[in-house]
């Protein structure tokens, strides 16, 4: 008694504080580009999507419908759902192990990084999780008894996954291997309430299904060949070490031991406890597998918690069998993981943190600047004809401008983005393809940094090509350029003549965050199509501080931008200066250039950091 009312204080404690926490994370952080793309699929309410089922859009706009229009009201109803599943965690395992194991296997859902800060995005795999536990929970109450309660609760959980993700097909395959694998699971596969409840849940599938019949399976199409390589790499080694971060390492230990249990069947395991190891043995496994075959260029860590989720139920039985401190080391270490977790999207929904590590491979860009870019913007539509028409070059832009803007309709152009996240179909079907035509103005807001530098010149080119010869552009710099745009205000008429490309340009010499003396040498390159680049200056902090040499040879240019280069000068576009920092207290800065165009054009091009000595 004395261990389950201790269990269940800190469960309740730790669960009440970071719930707090959440929400208050959830009110100040950016939507993520995914959540804001999901939030104009619920103002575009339909049974399906090309990228999802669609329960993950009803619920965005359930919260926008209930709360306004706003961040946390977008994700209030995925907080919820992560608020309540570690209690339904909690009522699976105190069924089986009793109460106090119960506690502790909702106290570690809480804990766990990956699953503990659940529902600060609006994403579908709060959802599926809770779909993920429902099923779980309803296949260990079967496996003692078929009831009408336990076949309604899988029937359930099937909905709710087939409605979230095409994902949870595999929780459904890993489900039946399971019950296969046990004697007494093949015995409720014969009972005809449990393929009532199967029959249900392969129903919730049919609007999905539906979608693809309809769409020449695009959306299947994209989750099972077009996203992944189907090839051998080692990014898979990499994403094992991921997961042992995410679930933290002895409890990632933990819970490979439950695994390995499951799978041998141990002797001393019961038949709840040998079907909870061999969901998540099947699962992760599985999904620890796939990593070397599948998507390695998108988000993919999240994948193997469903797995995780039933393992969790059975590893409070194995720490009592680990020594008293390692026991102790697994819970702290986990609740250092959690804090770290928490204290990263702490950093991520701060405008001054965010602007401080711009530059670095840790800037969270999917999160940076819509707020920003949605004020210039509407300074700049101000100044435009009232008839002018919005567009964005890809879907993030156009999403995310949208949910900032409260204008789910802004049209984008044809880009890879669209097609390598699978959302140029759903455009498509909306009518928000746009082929760069027109007989408005327009405004068009680019995303020069979701473009691979290397590709960014012959990017501009596609734009001379789909719109037209471009005007200079306004730019908008975000956290020093680690975010930037590009708005052209074009002309009703489409012209002709020449492509003259925004600046692509480069500081060689100093590299990022190195240290400097007062006095230094800077190095770079830069190049604009049609008209050239005729000046070149040194900012610090936004302060001129030199005027660069241009006009050196850069033979190696070519190859790095593919001949696409149409600059007069090409190769003669290398620069060099002399920074002469003055007095300036020791301490960091950002370097940066102004560059003028052959046109007259200026344009701010994005900074990066020296540390003066």
């Amino acid at each position: 008694m004395d261990e389950e009312q201790r269990a269940r204080r800190w469960f309740l404690a730790v669960w009440a504080i970071v719930t707090v926490v959440k929400v208050a994370i959830a009110a100040r952080l950016p939507l993520f580009v995914d959540e804001a793309f999901y939030w104009q699929e619920g103002r575009h309410l339909a049974a399906a999507y090309s990228d999802l089922p669609g329960l993950t859009a009803w619920l965005t706009r359930l919260g926008t419908e209930l709360g306004g229009h706003h961040v946390l009201a977008v994700r209030a109803p995925f907080l919820l759902m992560a608020a309540l599943l570690p209690w339904l965690v909690a009522r699976s395992a105190a069924h089986w192990f009793g109460a106090a194991i119960g506690w502790q296997a909702a106290l570690l859902v809480v804990l766990m990084p990956l699953s503990g800060t659940l529902g600060l995005l609006a994403l579908p795999d709060v959802p599926m999780a809770l779909a993920t536990v429902l099923c779980a929970d309803a296949g260990a109450r079967l496996l003692r008894d078929v009831d009408a309660m336990s076949a309604t609760e899988l029937a359930l959980g099937l909905m709710l996954g087939a409605l979230s993700h095409y994902r949870f097909v595999g929780v459904i395959g890993v489900g039946l291997l399971a019950l296969l694998w046990l004697p007494e699971g093949r015995k409720v596969l014969r009972d005809a309430r449990v393929w009532v409840a199967l029959a249900v849940g392969v129903l919730a599938w049919a609007p999905l299904l539906a979608w693809n019949l309809e769409y020449a399976d695009a959306g299947l199409r994209f989750q099972l060949l077009d996203r992944h390589p189907w090839a051998f790499h080692g990014d898979g080694f990499r994403f094992l070490l991921v997961q042992a971060a995410m679930a933290t390492p002895l409890l990632f230990w933990a819970m490979l031991v439950v695994c390995r249990r499951g799978i041998r069947g141990d002797a001393q395991a019961g038949t709840a406890w040998r079907y909870f190891a061999l969901l998540g043995a099947v699962s992760t496994l599985g999904f620890f597998v796939l990593g070397f075959f599948a998507d390695n260029e998108r988000v993919s860590f999240h994948w193997p918690l469903p797995g995780y989720l039933a393992l969790l139920v059975v590893v409070p039985l194995l720490l009592r069998e680990w020594s008293p401190a390692w026991r102790r080391a697994t819970w702290g270490v986990a609740a250092i993981g959690a804090l770290l977790m928490l204290g990263y999207y702490v950093a991520v929904s701060s405008p001054g943190l965010r602007a401080q590590i711009a530059g670095s491979k840790y800037y969270p860009e999917n999160f940076a600047g819509w707020d920003a870019l949605a004020e210039e913007v509407q300074a700049m539509r101000a100044t435009l004809p009232e008839e002018t028409v919005l567009v964005a070059d890809n879907f993030k832009t156009g999403a995310e401008l949208g949910f900032a803007l409260d204008d789910a309709d802004i049209a984008v152009l044809d880009h890879p983005l669209n097609h390598k996240h699978g959302r140029a179909p759903q455009l498509q079907l909306w009518g928000l393809q746009h082929d760069g035509s027109r007989d408005t103005p327009l405004l068009l807001v680019v995303g020069a940094t979701d473009v691979k530098f290397s590709a960014l010149l012959a990017h501009y080119q596609q734009l001379c090509r789909v719109v037209g010869p471009l005007p200079p552009a306004r730019v908008v710099n975000i956290d020093h350029g680690a975010r930037r745009f590009l708005l052209f205000a074009l002309p009703a008429e489409q012209g002709q003549g020449d492509c003259i490309t925004p600046v692509v340009a480069n500081i060689d010499v100093p590299q990022a965050g190195v240290r400097v003396e007062r006095r230094f040498n800077v190095g770079g390159w830069a190049v604009k199509d049609g008209v050239g680049v005729s000046k070149v200056e040194l900012l610090l902090d936004g302060r001129v501080v030199a005027e660069a040499t241009y006009g050196g040879a850069n033979e190696w240019l070519r190859s790095f931008l593919k001949d696409a280069s149409r600059d007069p000068r090409m190769p003669n576009v290398q620069f060099t200066a002399r920074v002469d920092a003055g007095d300036v207290p020791a301490g960091r800065y950002w370097l940066g250039l102004r560059v003028t165009g052959g046109d007259g054009s200026v344009e701010t091009w994005a900074e990066q950091p020296v540390d003066i000595q």
